[in-house]
């Protein structure tokens, strides 16, 4: 079979997903170890038995929904190459939005303390670090796991800004004070049912769900938020669309000042900033 003939074979498979070329060529690249280039550069190429049956494979797990960063095992996240596991929520690109948000809080020569609360693949932390080298982050997770692949992807990117803890919230042994406490936290509803949908199907419940109105941990972190915040401190989270209001009127409660909520790509409520002015 030639490369061409493959890429066809598996579209016929992939007919569920709107991107099926693009999820076939992206698989066959991940059996060649080549760049997608080289799939237009020589279609004729014929493949291997050992290459049909392992793209074979990855083509049937794609066709049954299991997204491509696990089949692949990696995701681009702020242009920066992330190691991906089922341990851990697949980073979007609506949370660059939040990486943004973040970077415009931190002075660029300033050694910023900053602490990252979920961080699961470390994007958020590995992101910040990368861009304000001179900043000191503490990233947690609950997940022994996801700690693991996270600092894996600070040591690819020769990050030596961050320190990586095992901790629920603000358990945090020997927690500081911090000039700016940022998150992207769980805030689905447990009753979504886009749970039952697309890629989120097969990323871990404990990093998508928080309670019946999927408030549960973010109303943790904003009233804990404030114990931990340094005098003119930010805290910067990522939520639902559909939460601006609710997260606005909590930061508010908590006696937040210059609260604003940023719009995503798609113009909807994403990341709401509060400052700690106590």
């Amino acid at each position: 079979m030639q490369i061409v003939d493959a890429i066809k074979h598996a579209q016929e498979q992939l007919l569920e997903s709107d991107s099926a070329r693009l999820d076939a060529e992206i698989l066959l690249c991940t059996v060649l170890r080549c760049e997608r280039t080289r799939l237009y550069t020589y279609p004729e190429q014929n493949l291997s038995n050992k290459e049909i049956k392992s793209f074979d494979e990855l083509v049937g797990f794609r066709a049954e929904g299991h997204p491509i960063a696990h089949l692949i095992q990696k995701k681009e996240f702020w242009s920066l190459e992330l190691q991906v596991t089922t341990d851990t929520l697949i980073p979007r690109p609506e949370t660059e939005l939040l990486v943004e948000a973040t970077l415009n809080c931190i002075p660029n020569e300033s050694p910023y303390s900053v602490l990252e609360l979920g961080t699961g693949t470390g994007a958020i932390s590995i992101a910040i670090a990368y861009e304000r080298r001179l900043a000191n982050i503490t990233a947690t997770d609950i997940k022994e796991s996801a700690l693991q692949v996270a600092q894996l992807n600070a040591e690819s990117h020769q990050l030596n800004n961050i320190t990586f803890e095992k901790a629920n919230w603000f358990d945090i042994k020997n927690i500081g004070s911090y000039d700016l406490i940022v998150s992207n936290p769980p805030y689905i509803s447990i009753d979504d049912p886009h749970l039952h949908q697309g890629d989120v199907r097969f990323e871990p419940e404990s990093a998508l769900v928080s309670g019946k109105e999927g408030l549960d941990d973010l109303y943790i972190i904003i009233t804990g938020a404030k114990k931990y915040l340094d005098t003119n401190g930010w805290l910067l989270l990522e939520h639902g669309y559909q939460q601006g209001k609710a997260i606005r009127r909590l930061l508010e409660e908590n006696n937040f000042s210059t609260i604003s909520t940023l719009k995503d790509y798609s113009n909807l409520d994403r990341v709401s900033i509060g400052q700690w002015i106590s």
